[in-house]
């Protein structure tokens, strides 16, 4: 019988991280393109012209390799100042309304959701790959990114690239 030795780690293998942060904003769901009615049949309470608050958290999570100096995916103390003036200094105590960002967009828990992904997609240390914003304890909202093809990826046949 011969012993089996453990299996060594992929080359490839990613860890993943997550961290939390809070800031608390108000906003009204409204649009300028619907009537008073439809304004207040698609966003019901939410449509008060006097807006209304949430104390949000974001959670972001990134993959990458485990630094072998550090132990770490990235950073954190880079990560958190990247959060304190990118998300925080931005979001918290402000009215989403008012923010040049959602002049042309309602500033929805799931449009926040996107402007949060592309912020986070420019810290460069580690791949993003999903944001999720709890809007109350009952409503939240995800979005998960595909993650780079792999350099060794097959590429699709000349049959494939046609049906699509």
């Amino acid at each position: 019988m011969m012993a089996t030795s453990p299996n060594p780690a992929p080359t490839s293998s990613r860890a993943y991280l997550s961290r939390r942060y809070h800031f608390s904003a108000s906003h009204r769901l409204h649009t300028d393109a619907f009537t008073v009615e439809q304004n207040r049949a698609a966003y019901g309470k939410c449509n008060n012209p006097h807006g209304h608050g949430h104390n949000y958290t974001v959670e972001v999570t990134f993959a990458g390799p485990v630094d072998s100096a550090t132990g770490m995916v990235c950073d954190l103390a880079a990560l958190d100042s990247f959060a304190q003036t990118n998300l925080l200094a931005v979001f918290d105590h402000m009215n989403l309304n008012t923010l040049a960002l959602f002049r042309d967009r309602v500033p929805t828990t799931e449009n926040l959701t996107i402007e949060l992904v592309r912020i986070f997609q420019s810290f460069s240390a580690a791949e993003l790959t999903r944001v999720r914003v709890e809007e109350t304890g009952n409503n939240s909202f995800e979005y998960t990114l595909r993650p780079a093809p792999s350099p060794r990826a097959q590429q699709p046949s000349e049959s494939e690239v046609r049906k699509g």
